[in-house]
């Protein structure tokens, strides 16, 4: 079994600027400059409290990988993100235990450019892999 570590929950927004300010008010610190992920068009900023990290996560345009996400669920927590010491080899695994792969791995740019790839199981929903 692999050895995952909690990184993030992943939080579904509608307006990320309205988010943010609704999750400082809670006594979250953003962790670095809102980002542009050009591959997903999505906007995305790290919160962190108590250490706890958040990933605010917004559509950027219509086109969007979330756009359908955020028309179905609002604002709302969707994935749980893990970090992997060894990607590949714990993405294999997932695979070979009933997790679909929604995307290819891709670099993150909001992650200076790690490698995730989101996986879907019927029983727990969606998680995001992060590699090293």
């Amino acid at each position: 079994m692999p050895t995952l570590k909690v990184h993030h929950i992943g939080y579904l927004v509608k307006k990320i600027d309205a988010a943010i300010q609704a999750f400082t008010k809670l006594d979250y610190v953003t962790m670095q400059p809102t980002v542009y992920d050009e591959i997903r068009k999505v906007h995305i900023c790290f919160m962190q409290k108590d250490g706890y990290v958040i990933e605010l996560i917004a559509p950027a345009s219509e086109d969007s990988v979330v756009s359908g996400l955020i028309k179905k669920c609002k604002n709302s927590p969707y994935h749980i993100c893990y970090e992997s010491a060894d990607f590949d080899k714990d993405y294999q695994m997932l695979m070979d235990n009933g997790y679909a792969s929604i995307d290819a791995p891709t670099p993150a740019p909001a992650l200076s450019g790690r490698r995730v790839v989101f996986l879907m199981n019927a029983s727990m929903g969606m998680i995001e892999l992060l590699g090293p």
